[in-house]
């Protein structure tokens, strides 16, 4: 059984997230999981070498496969990850649910567990709207959205970081300056550990 998780990270906080469900979901025994970037649009990847930071970023994911059509099909659940872009997904991952047309018209994705992780600039800069504006695809697709109980350790805080019920969450700064805290790790790994514990209880 495979949990795909699906990330779009130009800055390093969603890459970080994105191991931290792959951790999650390798504690769910029989579950396999498998991480795959989002492609990247060609004018930002030629513009990436003239920001010493997001280069950095880029050159440690280079040994992490794009994802494929063929990623989306094989998968029995699936973690997405990404930045807030006003509020909504990075154009990059809409980009990548508006390929699958023909997946949609097989029913490849009916029944299948999914969750979400996203990072914002500010502590209201889309922690919520990102999770639930991503949710509207999930649903045409047929996806069964999975998001974070209130029972998870570090969901119940006044504190300014992450940790939505809709979906696993940090904050990254105005200048991408701060690290996502540990405790938003901790959830997106109990996120990633749900999502395998609820495909294994449908699909299993």
């Amino acid at each position: 059984m495979k949990i795909l998780v699906v990330y779009y990270s130009l800055y390093g906080h969603i890459l970080q997230m994105a191991q931290a469900a792959t951790e999650g979901i390798k504690e769910a025994a029989g579950v396999e999981p498998v991480l795959r970037r989002v492609r990247e649009f060609e004018d930002i990847e030629k513009d990436i070498p003239n920001h010493e930071h997001a280069l950095a970023v880029w050159n440690r994911q280079q040994d992490i496969p794009v994802c494929t059509l063929d990623d989306l099909k094989a998968a029995d659940g699936y973690l997405f990850g990404t930045p807030t872009r006003y509020g909504n997904m990075t154009a990059q991952m809409k980009r990548l649910f508006d390929s699958t047309a023909q997946l949609w018209l097989a029913g490849a994705f009916e029944g299948k567990p999914a969750g979400i992780f996203t990072s914002t600039a500010t502590a209201h800069g889309g922690q919520e709207t990102t999770p639930l504006t991503m949710m509207p695809p999930l649903l045409h697709l047929g996806m069964i959205v999975v998001g974070v109980p209130y029972s998870v350790p570090g969901m119940l805080h006044t504190e300014g970081r992450g940790g939505t019920p809709y979906g696993a969450s940090t904050v990254a700064g105005s200048r991408n300056e701060l690290q996502p805290a540990p405790e938003d790790l901790a959830i997106t790994r109990a996120l990633g550990r749900r999502v395998a514990e609820v495909t294994k209880k449908l699909r299993g």
